[in-house]
């Protein structure tokens, strides 16, 4: 159906996709799979003409193609429901469903009776009966990928592309909508971190990581332990099932922070855990498994529908952002430059954002005492900056990560959340970290580290919670804190 031949791609030097082949046939549904930065949404990019390949080509029914834009390649039949739908909320079902294509009537008007006929008939057939007429709006996240996948294959599409569609598709709908596809003799490309669907739902598999592929085959045959480790790059080395040993080497101190049954629809499913002073809490998954969002629940920065924070022993009441950081607990977010770094700030104001209000007095804020304080962090972590008064944005990834820990220590927090602390950075950048937080656990702050590398969980946690699909599947300490066992939980099904 289509081909990437050799494809690579760079953005500024950096190289998303490097000589990447990948081939989907007719009929079939192909998984592609990867980590955080491994490539998915660039090819998936390259194939519906949002980019062009830097070198490579691409065919479609082995003919040689160049998509300059996403028009060229719905021309040839490629169709792409994007994990937000790309449709238009205040627009009705009927409008989103044949945008562009609404059949007309005398003087080119719109048939809006066999516009809404038509609607009707085609998302009956994808398992959704609504009012057409109704705004799109009025639907819930997942009818609305309905009308995203239905809006694709009404416009004749031969190859139907779904990037993470399971985020907010119920299972029956997902599982039905792609038999309605194949029936149809359509092919799929499914990205998705989800295995228990992708085995459910795909023929074939292709995985990337880093921008390269490292296998792509038949799933049949292929277990869920040997292809996490396909995605994570870690060897393969089968373990018994981990034995249970949390909690029975708890330290007898009291926990500084406890989160009790953390849920959100679809998002978090009951997640509970409990950090003590001086202890490195590592939680890991796969990408979608609910680390970020627990680790934005905790901090007060995600409302959640049910669960409690606890902090210091006392109820946290109402959880927010703003009682979160009085009670001491900090977030150093996955994406530093879209959620963490204030760019345009100096790199003094942005250590200081977080303490102004404790530095103040009456409303005024000593200038002298906001910079001992950026000093001493700005030495104490090793902050390269021609001066605290440069601009922020134009540091390097690995000292901007470093400003934003100072702005939390700077804070003397109890508990420190460090979301992929070391993504993105470079190899001294990364053991400088190592070292500083076997530092901050020996002066007593309880870290919960989120990390996508399985070593660096090893290496750095006294225990680590491994999360699929929003829940807690193992709970590891001690002598089970192990490459292998963690791969053997990420992979269990």
């Amino acid at each position: 159906m289509i081909q990437a031949a050799g494809v690579l791609k760079s953005f500024q030097g950096v190289t998303a996709l490097d000589h990447v082949t990948f081939t989907v046939r007719p009929g079939e549904v192909h998984a592609l799979v990867g980590g955080n930065g491994a490539g998915k949404s660039t090819l998936v990019k390259v194939l519906s003409g949002v980019y062009q390949p830097d070198a490579g080509e691409l065919r479609c029914h082995g003919e040689r193609v160049r998509f300059t834009s996403p028009a060229d390649a719905r021309a040839r039949g490629v169709a792409t429901v994007h994990q937000e739908g790309n449709l238009v909320p205040t627009m009705s079902l009927a409008r989103n469903l044949f945008l562009g294509r609404e059949p007309r009537g005398r003087f080119g008007l719109i048939d809006f009776t066999a516009l809404h006929e038509r609607a009707a008939e085609v998302l009956s057939s994808y398992g959704l009966r609504a009012d057409v007429r109704l705004p799109l709006a009025a639907l819930d996240p997942g009818a609305q990928q309905v009308v995203a996948l239905a809006r694709a294959a009404s416009a004749d599409a031969g190859l139907v592309i779904l990037d993470e569609p399971g985020s907010s598709l119920g299972g029956d709908t997902l599982l039905g909508a792609i038999a309605r596809l194949r029936e149809e003799g359509r092919s799929v490309v499914y990205v998705t971190h989800r295995l228990e669907e992708l085995y459910e739902i795909c023929d074939r598999v292709t995985v990337l990581r880093e921008g390269r592929v490292v296998h792509t085959g038949p799933l049949a045959g292929l277990d869920r332990l040997r292809l996490v480790s396909l995605m994570l790059g870690r060897p393969f080395h089968p373990v018994e099932a981990p034995q249970e040993t949390w909690p029975a080497d708890e330290p007898a101190e009291e926990p500084v922070l406890e989160a009790t049954g953390l849920t959100l629809h679809h998002v978090l499913d009951g997640v509970s855990l409990a950090m003590r002073p001086g202890q490195v809490v590592g939680l890991g998954g796969l990408l979608g498994a609910g680390r970020s969002e627990t680790a934005r629940a905790i901090a007060g920065a995600m409302p959640v529908d049910a669960g409690q924070v606890t902090v210091a022993g006392a109820a946290s009441g109402k959880w927010s952002i703003r009682n979160a950081i009085r009670a001491g607990v900090g977030l150093v977010p996955e994406n530093r430059r879209t959620e963490g770094i204030v760019p345009t700030l100096s790199v003094r104001d942005n250590i200081a954002l977080a303490a102004l209000p404790r530095l103040s007095r009456a409303g005024i804020v000593s200038d002298a005492h906001v910079d001992r304080i950026v000093a001493t962090f700005m030495n104490r972590l090793g902050i390269k900056a021609v001066s605290p008064r440069q601009a922020a944005g134009e540091l390097s990834g690995g000292n901007q990560q470093k400003v934003l820990l100072a702005r939390w220590l700077a804070m003397q927090p109890k508990v420190l959340l460090l979301d992929e602390p070391s993504r993105g950075v470079d190899i001294a950048t990364k053991l400088e970290m190592r070292s500083l937080l076997d530092e901050l656990a020996v002066d007593g702050l309880a870290i919960l580290l989120i990390s996508s590398d399985v070593a660096e969980l090893v290496e750095n946690c006294d225990s680590v919670v491994v999360l699929r699909d929003g829940a807690i599947t193992d709970q590891l300490a001690g002598p089970d804190v192990t490459e292998d066992r963690i791969l053997a939980a990420l992979a269990r099904g």
